[in-house]
């Protein structure tokens, strides 16, 4: 069975489920496999954009089930439900010998219909804390596969295998893997897609107190934060790149000696993967974030606060300390250093 097997990647709902679902699905089909990908709405053209060639692609009905309302509960779950019975139905005539799984609940109703037919079934979990659908379709499951070294949160009688196999990165960043700290004074202030209102407050005064004036800032904010950010630092002489989007960000991760932001899943693993330094501050309301980051901190890379104790005496304080330190910042680097195989080593589970 080998040979030529028809595998169905389930995905959906964000990016951070979409990306390691297509670079899977993408070196499956260079072995020759043949891959279906379902997925929502939401991200259904990332999807198209972003397949092999000659895979297909499946539109699945389901929305989050974390609405406030009863209402939209209730019409979630009916949308899981019913793509479940199709997907069900669909199987009847054309069953998959895998399912693999990336988390989200579009991923629910092809994990549910697979374990109907008995189809070995592999869920990915991109966070150091199982997020609730895959918590949910954890009891369908034969091997659960890991961003990080450990999981919180995964229920104590659960059958499923738990393998670490690491998170999907773009090229980009692979053939950046463990590449030395450039010592250019540089560093990167990110907030992701969001930005981050506190970063934008903190962050800047921070610098502009730290002794150490030659210091190059690259700060990616929401784009209505963009002009006033950028008078700041010319009012106060710091060199800043100011921008909404940053386009090459294995290059700007590559260029800092340390970067400022956020801990979602990518971002943890991306700085793992090239090896920097940084001070992580979690979204407060993201449980994900806080487990992603304390996940980092242990391998002595860098600093975790929380929103509500990051306070610019005590940034500027450190930052000073490492921009005088440079042994210090290279400690850091080599020790945040993670080799990433996930791709690898998602195949070869699938596999076995």
């Amino acid at each position: 069975m080998g040979d030529n097997m028809k595998i169905w990647i389930a995905t959906g709902g964000t990016g951070g489920h979409v990306f390691p679902a297509l670079s899977v699905a993408t070196e499956l089909a260079k072995r020759g496999h043949k891959i279906t990908i379902s997925t929502d709405g939401r991200v259904l053209n990332m999807v198209k954009e972003g397949k092999p060639n000659k895979s297909k692609t499946v539109y699945v009905w389901a929305s989050g089930v974390g609405a406030k309302s009863k209402i939209k509960q209730m019409i979630a779950l009916m949308k899981i439900g019913l793509s479940a019975l199709a997907l069900t139905l669909r199987f009847v005539f054309n069953r998959p010998d895998r399912m693999v799984a990336f988390g989200g609940y579009a991923s629910v109703p092809a994990v549910f219909a697979a374990h109907l037919w008995k189809i070995p079934t592999y869920l990915h979990e991109q966070n150091a804390a199982i997020g609730r659908a895959n918590k949910f379709s954890l009891r369908w499951v034969k091997t659960l596969m890991t961003s990080f070294q450990s999981v919180d949160g995964l229920p104590k009688q659960t059958k499923a295998n738990v393998v670490y196999t690491g998170l999907p990165v773009r090229a980009d960043f692979l053939n950046a893997a463990n590449s030395p700290l450039k010592h250019e004074n540089k560093i990167l202030v990110t907030g992701g897609s969001l930005g981050a209102q506190v970063l934008d407050d903190i962050v800047p005064i921070a610098i502009r107190d730290m002794k150490n004036k030659k210091i190059f800032v690259t700060h990616q904010t929401r784009p209505e934060n963009v002009t006033k950010l950028q008078r700041f630092y010319a009012e106060n002489k710091i060199h800043a790149n100011v921008l909404s989007f940053v386009r090459d960000m294995a290059g700007a991760i590559i260029d800092a000696d340390i970067v400022i932001g956020r801990s979602g899943a990518s971002t943890v693993v991306e700085l793992e993967t090239i090896g920097r330094p940084a001070i992580l501050v979690p979204l407060a309301i993201n449980p994900d974030q806080a487990a992603n980051a304390e996940s980092y901190a242990k391998l002595g890379g860098g600093f975790v606060v929380s929103q509500d104790k990051l306070s610019v005496k005590w940034l500027s304080s450190v930052l000073d300390d490492l921009f005088d330190n440079s042994a210090k910042l290279d400690k850091m680097a080599s020790k945040s250093y993670v080799p990433n195989m996930a791709v690898e080593k998602i195949i070869d589970t699938v596999m076995k």
